[in-house]
């Protein structure tokens, strides 16, 4: 039994010393590796979440964050159809189409899991209806378009997408 153990410890060392003598490239490249991997396990993971589950975990996290329910319902069936996986030619990914940038502000670490994803865009959107003084409106459009361009344009802004978006939106909520 010793010996296992031995042979265990010394396999362990060897393992570590490979990584101590790794060049800095070499790191950052297995850490990239190690990343990619993760999401691609979570978006696997997620995949098997069916679209009740989904929008229950939606309703949930509106609730905990203070947000009208069939708001955050509407964005997230607008946003992915309610798809753990999605994601779009701009990048943002998962359930609530979180930008990457977005995602690290907001802490979520998996973009793809569908409760980190979720939970990280409701307190995004009831973000923006603070930032918007409860205008659905104004904040449903810096959802999509970003605060910024709301505040540039005084309402929503001029783009064909974001027009389109807040009505698809509005549409759903009643």
């Amino acid at each position: 039994m010793m010996d296992g153990v031995q042979r265990v410890m010394q396999r362990i060392a060897t393992i570590e010393q490979r990584f101590r003598t790794m060049q800095p490239a070499q790191q950052g490249a297995f850490a990239k590796a190690l990343t990619k991997a993760d999401a691609q396990a979570a978006r696997t993971a997620g995949a098997g979440a069916s679209r009740q589950t989904v929008a229950a975990m939606v309703q949930a996290a509106a609730r905990q964050h203070g947000v009208d329910a069939g708001l955050a319902l509407a964005v997230a069936t607008a946003e992915s159809d309610l798809s753990p996986q999605a994601i779009s030619p701009a990048g943002a990914m998962g359930v609530m189409q979180l930008m990457p940038d977005t995602a690290r502000v907001l802490g979520v670490r998996n973009t793809f899991d569908p409760r980190e994803n979720i939970d990280g865009g409701v307190r995004y959107l009831k973000q923006m209806l603070d930032t918007f003084g409860g205008d659905v409106v104004k904040a449903v459009a810096a959802y999509n378009a970003g605060p910024e361009a709301v505040q540039r344009y005084g309402g929503v802004p001029p783009y064909p997408e974001t027009q389109a978006y807040v009505g698809k939106v509005l549409s759903m909520c009643g």
